[in-house]
């Protein structure tokens, strides 16, 4: 019994040892269940108030009554939504794709701090949720170093795409890394966040540089912040060559006529700077230097179709015939020998690349398979031509558009950009003139909603009614409500 007991008393330590390490927050294996991983990391991490975690099963789409919120953006949270209920306690928002339990889509966290601790327990759990899309964070009272784990956390999420941080003033601003060149983010709104000049600086480089790009968001709102004209030029300047971004909400942030005017710039036609010129003529040396993606296309397709013909073939045959007379009897033997395994490896290959073919387009079975049919060498051709045209037109500074005037070299504008929101801002009828200038050169593309609402001007002003006939002729929302009415009288008579 004596030894019995020594024994267990040897083996207690280790195994609690064990335990310890096993039940770490590091070491813990998310499993995607939101409900089991959730309250336990927590407890790992030394939480002693475990928030609240609320599960919500999906509802019917509704439209969003977010009056500050982008019309546009189609993926962000309604207020009026059973998600964003309000909870007295620290709670955890969730909303299923589906009734599976592990199909979380939505997390909404509003009222409570996430800090650090909290921050490391979310970078553990969310990756895991492969069906998470929309992250909401609602006066969390985010610090620098949480924001930076944040971000980091989002791109670790392979669906994540709508970030929504409103109500989080961060005294360093630094909101730009959630757009930096490698970001996936798709939709992010920072409302009510006191950004700033220098915050706005910091976003205006990370949308757009000389030398780099945001490729990928392509909704920004920065409604209800104090950005001001030095800001507004900034986030201009930032959309020079910016070519990616769709919609931008600057309502409420005491811009004037200063920086409203250099926006107002920037959707019409513009002179490049001297560093522009100056990287323009490098881009276009190195284009012309390097060889195209198409030139090299076409080499290669020369080279498929450079098949030789049977009479060479015959004549080459010939050829080696009466030269491999004056060799050895042995030395014929084992070139027919060679021959027939190269015939028979010749036929497993076609009937491998037979069965492989209809599994898949394109591949391994493809580029294998040089004797391509002209149809399908054709659009081989024609797609690699239009990789290499977008390729090109990524570049703004390579846009097929610039033309040189008087000196200067112009560049089209920015007609990428479809919605511009500066309601409740201090316009006068002074930028609304550059406006209209703006958009009446736009030839193709180009804003389709202007919001100019709660300016400094009055509502029948002249410049502004002009402004509002263009933009509803302009607006696919306008014309498709008009070709109803239409279609309804016509079918009515």
């Amino acid at each position: 019994m004596k030894k019995r007991a020594e024994k267990a008393a040897k083996e207690r330590p280790e195994s609690g040892a064990g335990d310890d390490a096993a039940k770490s927050a590091d070491d813990y294996q998310c499993s995607g269940n939101l409900e089991r991983d959730f309250p336990e990391l927590c407890a790992l991490a030394g939480i002693n108030e475990i928030p609240l975690l609320k599960l919500r099963q999906p509802t019917a789409a509704s439209p969003s009554t977010d009056s500050g919120a982008m019309e546009e953006s189609q993926t962000e949270i309604s207020p009026g939504s059973p998600v964003t209920t309000w909870c007295p306690k620290a709670c955890v928002q969730a909303e299923l794709e589906n009734e599976d339990s592990q199909s979380v889509k939505k997390i909404i966290i509003s009222g409570w701090q996430v800090d650090e601790v909290m921050a490391e327990v979310l970078s553990k759990i969310l990756p895991s949720l492969s069906h998470l899309q929309s992250l909401k964070m609602w006066q969390a009272r985010l610090t620098d170093r949480v924001l930076l784990s944040l971000k980091i956390t989002i791109s670790m999420c392979s669906n994540l795409r709508t970030v929504i941080l409103e109500g989080n003033p961060i005294p360093e601003q630094s909101y730009h890394i959630l757009i930096g060149e490698d970001s996936m983010i798709t939709h992010l709104s920072l409302r009510n966040n006191c950004i700033g000049e220098e915050g706005a600086c910091l976003i205006g480089s990370a949308l757009s540089t000389v030398h780099s790009a945001n490729k990928n968001l392509l909704t920004l709102n920065m409604a209800f912040n104090s950005i001001g004209d030095g800001g507004a030029i900034h986030i201009a300047q930032g959309l020079r060559l910016n070519r990616s971004l769709l919609c931008l909400s600057l309502a409420n942030n005491h811009i004037t006529d200063a920086g409203a005017v250099c926006l107002a710039e920037v959707i019409g036609p513009f002179a490049l700077t001297h560093e522009e010129v100056v990287e323009r003529r490098r881009q276009l040396m190195k284009r012309d230097q390097s060889p195209s993606q198409v030139d090299v296309a076409d080499s290669k397709s020369e080279r498929t179709l450079s098949i030789p013909s049977s009479s060479s073939l015959e004549q080459s045959s010939k050829g080696t015939k009466s030269a491999s007379k004056k060799k050895d009897a042995p030395k014929k033997e084992e070139k027919t020998a060679a021959l027939q395994t190269a015939a028979t490896a010749g036929k497993k290959e076609v009937t491998k690349k037979d069965t492989k073919v209809p599994r898949g387009q394109g591949g391994k079975s493809e580029g294998k398979d040089k004797r391509l049919p002209g149809s399908e060498q054709e659009e081989k051709n024609s797609f690699v031509q239009k990789t290499g045209e977008v390729a090109e037109a990524l570049s703004p500074l390579l846009d097929p558009g610039i033309r040189h005037i008087d000196g200067k070299v112009i560049q089209p504008g920015n007609t990428a950009l479809v919605s511009l929101n500066l309601a409740g801002n201090k316009l006068t009828e002074q930028s609304l003139q550059r406006f209209l200038a703006s958009v009446v050169g736009q030839a193709e593309g180009g804003l389709l909603r202007l919001s100019l609402s709660r300016n400094c001007f009055p509502p029948d002003c002249e410049t502004f009614l002009k402004i509002q006939e263009i933009m509803s002729l302009k607006d696919p929302l306008n014309k498709t409500s008009s070709c109803q009415v239409d279609n309804e009288q016509r079918q009515a008579a």
